[in-house]
């Protein structure tokens, strides 16, 4: 691992049981996210995208510990987070933050907006209580909100301006990683390019890194400096953002991009179109999880599963690539 390494991911697994019957036997496991590797550096941002159900929100909220985890290593800035004590796991919180996907749900109604940007800043004393009312202030102006807004609940906001307090709230605690678990996707257009411009300005000021969780690949592509792309819990494809958008290698990434607007109404892309529907991750395919609906499946590809490999700078899980 290199110094400018915050994030490692190594192998890791989360397995959600199927329980049944009167007494809840547990009849099976549904594999949301089934041995994935990656790396984000300090500073940066790392965008993951892939179908709905995929697991790529629940890779979010495994490594930040909001999940227990089945198997596998995630290491932040060295420490592995699944071996921190309770106390050793509160003082580490406020260096992982997340920002969910609906501000209107994850928000408290009940409280204002002041307390709920600063609740947690006093919960782990990230200033004296002299210095709160002006850090609070300080916070909720570099996210574009204003200081008489303190006091007003949630109800009385726009979508875009929800989502505004839900990024102060990450930010008061001055955190070296979010993991944005689609936070434009409920908002307008016009909103959401706000709302991006605001993360990205953030980053700049704040040197935190990102784990940008997104359907949306036009913003991937504008916010991200790395790419994963995720198939049914496991990772395809892994690569630095202008080479996976310039040359994807996998061909799951192939027709997820060929999926992408091209803004020009003289220009056609040539669109992959996958027939059949993604499998159950409770009953995952044998080999290759995506043999069953690629164009390019060979006999192998039913039987064993890729090891993934680096093919000029891009980590690939493929068998065509052996």
């Amino acid at each position: 691992m290199s110094e400018n390494t915050l994030v490692q991911v190594k192998n890791l697994k989360k397995y959600f049981p199927i329980r049944s019957g009167f007494f809840g036997r547990v009849t099976g496991q549904v594999k949301a996210v089934d041995g994935i590797n990656f790396t984000i550096e300090k500073g940066k941002t790392m965008g993951l995208v892939g179908e709905s159900g995929c697991g790529k929100t629940t890779v979010g909220k495994t490594i930040l510990r909001l999940n227990p985890k089945t198997d596998g290593e995630v290491l932040f800035q060295g420490q592995e987070i699944f071996s921190l004590t309770k106390s050793e796991l509160q003082k580490m919180r406020p260096h992982m933050q997340i920002i969910f996907q609906d501000p209107y749900s994850s928000l408290s109604p009940r409280l204002p907006v002041g307390e709920i940007i600063g609740e947690a800043v006093r919960e782990h004393q990230i200033v004296p209580d002299k210095e709160f009312n002006d850090y609070i202030t300080r916070i909720m102006l570099a996210c574009g909100l204003q200081e008489y807004h303190k006091d007003r609940y949630p109800h009385e906001f726009s979508g875009g301006q929800r989502q505004r307090i839900c990024i102060a709230r990450a930010l008061a605690l001055n955190p070296d990683f979010v993991v944005c678990d689609e936070p434009v996707s409920a908002l307008d257009v016009s909103i959401q390019a706000q709302i991006i411009n605001l993360l990205e300005d953030l980053q700049r000021d704040y040197k935190m890194a990102y784990l940008f969780i997104s359907h949306d690949l036009s913003v991937v592509q504008h916010i991200s400096d790395t790419v994963g792309v995720m198939y049914l819990g496991t990772m395809v494809e892994f690569a630095k953002k202008d080479d996976i958008f310039s040359n994807p290698l996998h061909p799951y990434t192939k027709a997820l991009f060929s999926a992408i607007p091209i803004p020009d109404p003289t220009l056609r892309r040539n669109r992959i179109i996958l027939e059949g529907s993604i499998p159950s991750p409770a009953n995952p395919p044998s080999g290759c999880k995506f043999h069953t609906r690629c164009a390019q499946v060979m006999d192998i590809c039913s039987r064993e599963i890729p090891a993934e490999k680096e093919i000029d700078g891009h980590m690939v899980a493929c068998h065509l690539y052996n």
